[in-house]
């Protein structure tokens, strides 16, 4: 009866060690894909905003109430041309009282002088009457000078691209009221990366993506580079140059992609296909691993520039923990 049981124990630890075998020696199902030929992009992306090339914006430099303002949003002005108006009454007040005063100031030196040439006087009540008769003439002309500020004025020719505030309302210091420039040529002004910046240059090519019209196809160019970066956002302004019959407007915002790069008929495998710059290769029913060099990385694939041939069966997504010479079953990926 002892010599069943034991027999019955080693076939137990037989059939155990079988199952465990059999369970760690079994094959990997792994996907599989083949690599593709087309063109990689190296692409900078950036976010823009459409502009006018030519353009200003027209502020008041004094905080007071708007009492005229043209209807000409959309016209077409000259330079010069009054905009709007803001309440000067208490600006006319001051610079009247400063008048009367030089007007006081310019009869006393007038009767001094007299009185300096028949000896009644010292020439240095002459020169005091001078200094402050100076004095208000400045002081005049600083107040006229000022006055003029509340006369919002065209600062060039151009349409009105846009007028803001209402006939009534306080306008405050740095509110824009207008935009004045020309509809066209327009161009895209972005923010770059410093550390993408080096490889932006004038004349490459980008394409743009705008809400507005997701269907299109929106292409530019790189028009100019800032040379001074902004030191608190590390970037740097680039602008873009849009095509005459480009549909974008002015205000609209757009995602812009910079080609600076274009690889023609490159070797292309899916980003999920590689650890860093390892890939997984079927060799037989194993999997080897492969240390490539890689060109272009976009969102998708990746360029591979060597260490893979075109017919090569490649582990697709790379299973995390894959060893060399590991025994896989593979079937094509549902990405291929």
């Amino acid at each position: 009866m002892r010599l069943t049981r034991y027999a019955i124990g080693a076939a137990v630890v037989v059939a155990v060690g079988a199952a465990s075998a059999w369970y760690f020696l079994r094959p990997v199902p792994v996907s599989v894909i083949s690599p593709k030929r087309g063109d990689a992009a190296e692409i900078i992306y950036a976010d823009g905003v459409v502009e006018p090339r030519t353009w200003a914006k027209v502020t008041p430099t004094v905080a007071e109430r708007i009492v005229e303002q043209c209807n000409c949003e959309g016209q077409r002005v000259a330079k010069g041309d009054v905009l709007a108006r803001l309440d000067d009454t208490e600006a006319r007040a001051a610079l009247g009282e400063l008048q009367a005063r030089l007007t006081l100031a310019q009869e006393e030196y007038r009767r001094k002088l007299a009185l300096a040439e028949r000896s009644t006087i010292s020439e240095q009540e002459v020169d005091r009457a001078r200094s402050e008769l100076g004095q208000l003439e400045a002081l005049v002309a600083g107040r006229q000078a000022r006055l003029a500020t509340y006369v919002l004025r065209a600062p060039s020719a151009g349409q009105v691209l846009r007028q803001d505030g209402e006939i009534g309302e306080v306008a405050d210091l740095g509110t824009v009221l207008f935009w004045v420039g020309e509809p066209k040529p327009l161009i895209v002004t972005a923010d770059v990366n410093e550390e993408d910046i080096p490889r932006v240059e004038v004349g490459q090519k980008a394409l743009l993506r705008s809400d507005a019209f997701p269907d299109r196809k929106l292409e530019a160019t790189v028009d100019s580079i800032t040379p001074k970066g902004d030191p608190v956002t590390k970037t740097y302004r680039v602008r873009f140059r849009l095509p005459d019959d480009t549909p974008l407007r002015i205000g609209m915002s757009t995602d812009v992609n910079i080609i600076v790069r274009v690889a023609n008929g490159a070797l292309i495998i899916p980003t999920v296909a590689l650890e860093g710059a390892k890939a997984a290769v079927i060799d037989g029913n194993r999997a080897r691993i492969r240390e490539l060099k890689t060109g272009i990385r976009g969102a998708d694939g990746v360029e591979v520039l060597s260490g893979l041939k075109d017919d090569a069966r490649v582990v697709s997504p790379f299973p995390t923990g894959l060893a060399d010479g590991t025994r896989v079953k593979a079937t094509p990926s549902p990405e291929k």
